[in-house]
C-alpha cells in the first residue's frame, strides 16, 4: 500500500477567511492533484461558506468537492486507531482533540503529524521549517513546516493548473470584460484604473480614497460587500450592499458580492492593482501578476510590521529597490517609512506609487518566476511526509 493514503487537516477560524481559505486550498489540492482521501475539521462553517458557497452550516459531516468536511465542535472526541490518517496536519499550532492524539499512540505505524505554520518571510523561518518537536508525555513526535518564499522552506500554495488559467484568462479580453460586466462594472469604468480592496477595517481608507477622488487619473475601486463596511458606507453615503456605488471626482467605489475562491483569484487576475489581506489572499495576488499591496493581519506590539518589513525587503527591493512600493505599503499598514524626513501626504504616497506600476508589474512577473522555482507546497509537504515515514521505517528494522 502506498503512503499517505489519508489526511486530516485540523483548522480554527481567527481570521475570518485567511485561515479557512489556506486549509480549503490545501485540502482540495492534495484530493485533485494527489488522490489523497482528505478529511478537514473546522469549527467555523459560517465563514466558511462565505468562500465556500456549497458547505452546510448545519451538517456535522459532509462531502465537497472531494473532500470530507466535518464540523470541529469541540475537543472532547473520543477517537481509535481506526480513525486517524496516515498524515494529520495541525494548522497555525491550534490544539487538536487530546483524544486524538491518544489514538495515534496505538497506530502502527504511526502517523506523520505536521504542524503547518503561518506564512512569513522573515529569515528565522529557514532554521525553523522541518524541525522536530517531540511530545512531553507520549512517544509522539510532530515536525514543523513553514511555507515561504526560499528553497530552503515548504514554498506557497499553488495549484499546477493555476498559471495555465491566468494566463489564459488574461490573454482573453473578451472574458475579463465579461466577468466585469456581470459585476456591475460599466462600459466607461472599464477604461479606469481597477483596483481590488480586500483589507480590515482599520485601513485608511478615507485618507487613500481622498486621494484617488483628487487625482488626474479615473479610479474604479471593487470591494466585496463585508469589507470594512463602515468606511465604505461613509463614501458612498449609504449602505455598503452589492450593488451599491458612487462616483466622487475620479473615483467611483463599486460593491460586489463576496466570492467563492475560484472567483475571487479572476478579480485579481482583472483588476491593475490588488489590495489584498491576511494570508491567503497575499498568496494569490502574488500569483496574479499584478502590482498589490498587502495588509497584514495585527499582531501585540506591532510584531507584523516585522513581518511586513521583512517581506518588503525581499520582495520590494529585489528588484533594486522600489521605494513607492515600500512606503505605501508602510503608510498602509501604520508603519511609517523611518526613512522619510517628514511625513509624506496621501496625495504624494499614492502619485509616486502611480509613476511606478509598470516597474512594479515587471516585478511581479520576476517574483513568480522565483516562487515557482521553489515548488508548490502541498507537492513539498508530502514530500517531507514520505521521507520522515522511510525514515521512520529504517530505524524501526
Amino acid at each position: 500500500m502506498t503512503f499517505p493514503q489519508s489526511l486530516h487537516l485540523f483548522c480554527r477560524v481567527v481570521d475570518n477567511y485567511g485561515d479557512i481559505g489556506i486549509c480549503w486550498r490545501l485540502a482540495r489540492q492534495l484530493q485533485r492533484e494527489h488522490a489523497i482521501d482528505v478529511t478537514l475539521f473546522v469549527d467555523d462553517l459560517l465563514s466558511f461558506r462565505r468562500i465556500c458557497p456549497d458547505v452546510n452550516i448545519d451538517s456535522d459531516r459532509q462531502e465537497i468537492s472531494g473532500v470530507t468536511v466535518r464540523h470541529w465542535r469541540d475537543q472532547n472526541g473520543a477517537f481509535s486507531a481506526e480513525d486517524i490518517a496516515d498524515i494529520v496536519i495541525e494548522f497555525f499550532a491550534v490544539d487538536i482533540p487530546p483524544g486524538y492524539i491518544a489514538a495515534m499512540v496505538d497506530c502502527d505505524p504511526r502517523p506523520v503529524w505536521l504542524n503547518l505554520e503561518g506564512l512569513s518571510a522573515e529569515e528565522w523561518v529557514e532554521g525553523c521549517h522541518a524541525l522536530p518537536s517531540s511530545h512531553p508525555r507520549l512517544p509522539l513526535t510532530k515536525h514543523f513546516f513553514f511555507p515561504g518564499f526560499t528553497s530552503k522552506t515548504g514554498g506557497l500554495l499553488r495549484e499546477a493548473a493555476l498559471e495555465e488559467e491566468r494566463r489564459k484568462f488574461q490573454s482573453d479580453r473578451s472574458a475579463m470584460t465579461t466577468f466585469l460586466a456581470q459585476l456591475g462594472v460599466t462600459p466607461a469604468e472599464m477604461s479606469s484604473l481597477k483596483v481590488s480592496l480586500f483589507c480590515y477595517p482599520h485601513a485608511p481608507i478615507a485618507k487613500l480614497f481622498d486621494a484617488w477622488q483628487h487625482g488626474e487619473t479615473a479610479v474604479t475601486c471593487l470591494v466585496p460587500e463585508g469589507v470594512a463596511t463602515d468606511a465604505i458606507r461613509g463614501f458612498l453615503g449609504g449602505e455598503a450592499k452589492t450593488g451599491a456605488a458612487q462616483t466622487r471626482g475620479a473615483l467611483t467605489v463599486r460593491v460586489l458580492p463576496f466570492f467563492a475562491q475560484p472567483d475571487y483569484d479572476k478579480l485579481l487576475w482583472a483588476c491593475d492593482l490588488n489590495f489584498v489581506r491576511g494570508e491567503d489572499s497575499w498568496v494569490r495576488a502574488q500569483w496574479a501578476g499584478k502590482p498589490f499591496i498587502w495588509h497584514i493581519y495585527p499582531q501585540d506590539e506591532n510584531l507584523h510590521h516585522v513581518k511586513l518589513r521583512a517581506f518588503l525587503q525581499r520582495y520590494a527591493k529585489g528588484a533594486g529597490g522600489i521605494a513607492s512600493l515600500s512606503t505605501l505599503s508602510l503608510h498602509w499598514n501604520g508603519a511609517p517609512d523611518g526613512n522619510a524626513e517628514e511625513p509624506a501626504s496621501w496625495a504624494g504616497i499614492w502619485s509616486s506609487f502611480q509613476s511606478d506600476m509598470a516597474e512594479i508589474t515587471a516585478r511581479s512577473v520576476d517574483w513568480q518566476q522565483q516562487m515557482q522555482e521553489n515548488g508548490d507546497l502541498a507537492a513539498n509537504l508530502l514530500k517531507f511526509a514520505v521521507a520522515l515515514r522511510s525514515d521512520a521505517a529504517k530505524k524501526s528494522v
